[in-house]
């Protein structure tokens, strides 16, 4: 949908990747500077200048111009191509930093996306393999993008050595369903994968007991999977994880993760997931916080009718999201309270009318 419009231009390096996403949908070019001009290493790193050479694959007709200090870019957006590509992520960054911003772009690519990326597919900063696998990739279904679409995780990468590997495929479709999820329903099964790489696969039974002294008193429903890589599908780093997720009676998904550190047992990495996990569902709504931005940028892009959502509380993202979103399609939100009778209540209703995005680059074959 290449439709130039006036260049968009935004300062600093937060909210880089959700920028770039909406440049690209939109078809509208967007500058960015001032990126970490007082940096003792100024301008992008080497994290953001991978994801900008990614982007460039993954479109065709893309124009990425970068000022010589690497404090400016200017991206002039080209057409969404698809098709199969393979990209190496720098270790400084898991794969999640990557991916995130890709599966925003990649229904509305001209061919279904092969996309496989190699290094480290757990850290501390961005979603792992296997919260996008078991949590944003359902998230993509409620808006009716389902059908071949699937993570495959062919070897964990713990960092700082990495070596992991995954491979995201994704279908196009033509338009976007218009989304309606008001009910957040009640917890009904909590699932986890608990992964060990590296070091004794006893680490993932540890981990799944201490998680389980918790959620047990709360719900029956409790499965809880040992993931352990040998030989070379592990990677090149030990290191250990648990990824949580609760689901409710009517499909909304909480999640959470803890990642191993040097000299913490892996009984307090579960249970730092496992009080995360319940502080998530505490804060209610029927999409979790790592995902309101995706849900809300598929709202907007819904037919043109009135999509409606649930959520918990707001990110400082999610806010800033939703006043960019307005800049590159404006669309605004009607947020109103989702319980008036509860005054306690910090969940939101959101709606928005769909701006009717059609997938135009999809090929008729």
């Amino acid at each position: 949908m290449a439709q130039s419009g006036p260049t968009l231009h935004y300062s600093g390096h937060q909210y880089l990747r959700h920028r770039l996403v909406l440049s690209i949908l939109s078809g509208k070019p967007v500058k960015i500077d001032k990126i970490r001009p007082e940096d003792k290493n100024p301008g992008l790193t080497d994290y953001e200048v991978s994801l900008l050479r990614l982007l460039e694959r993954v479109t065709n007709g893309t124009i990425i111009e970068i000022s010589l200090t690497g404090t400016a870019i200017l991206l002039k957006p080209g057409i969404i191509a698809g098709g199969p590509v393979t990209h190496e992520c720098p270790l400084s960054r898991s794969i999640g930093y990557f991916l995130e911003p890709i599966i925003m772009i990649a229904p509305f690519a001209k061919k279904p996306l092969q996309l496989t990326l190699r290094g480290v597919t757990t850290d501390d900063y961005d979603l792992s393999a296997d919260l996008i696998r078991t949590v944003t990739l359902p998230h993509l279904e409620l808006f009716g993008v389902s059908d071949g679409l699937e993570l495959r995780i062919k070897k964990r990468g713990s960092p700082p050595g990495g070596g992991g590997e995954v491979q995201f495929l994704c279908p196009v479709v033509k338009q976007v369903k218009t989304l309606n999820f008001v009910d957040a329903g009640k917890i009904k099964r909590i699932r986890g994968i608990a992964h060990a790489v590296r070091v004794s696969p006893q680490f993932s039974n540890r981990m799944i007991e201490a998680c389980r002294s918790i959620v047990n008193r709360y719900i029956p429903d409790i499965y809880l999977y040992s993931d352990v890589y040998k030989g070379e599908e592990s990677g090149k780093s030990p290191g250990y994880a648990l990824t949580l997720l609760a689901e409710s009676t009517t499909g909304a998904i909480h999640c959470s993760e803890a990642v191993s550190q040097p000299g913490i047992a892996p009984e307090d990495v579960a249970l730092t997931a496992t009080r995360a996990l319940l502080a998530e569902i505490r804060k209610g709504g029927c999409v979790d916080q790592k995902h309101q931005s995706m849900v809300l940028l598929m709202m907007v892009l819904g037919s043109e009718d009135v999509g409606r959502c649930r959520m918990g509380e707001f990110t400082p993202r999610t806010i800033q999201f939703l006043r960019d979103v307005r800049d590159f399609f404006g669309t605004s939100f009607k947020i109103v309270p989702a319980d008036p009778s509860d005054p306690s209540s910090r969940e939101l209703q959101l709606s928005c009318y769909g701006t009717g995005y059609i997938n135009t680059n999809r090929s008729l074959a």
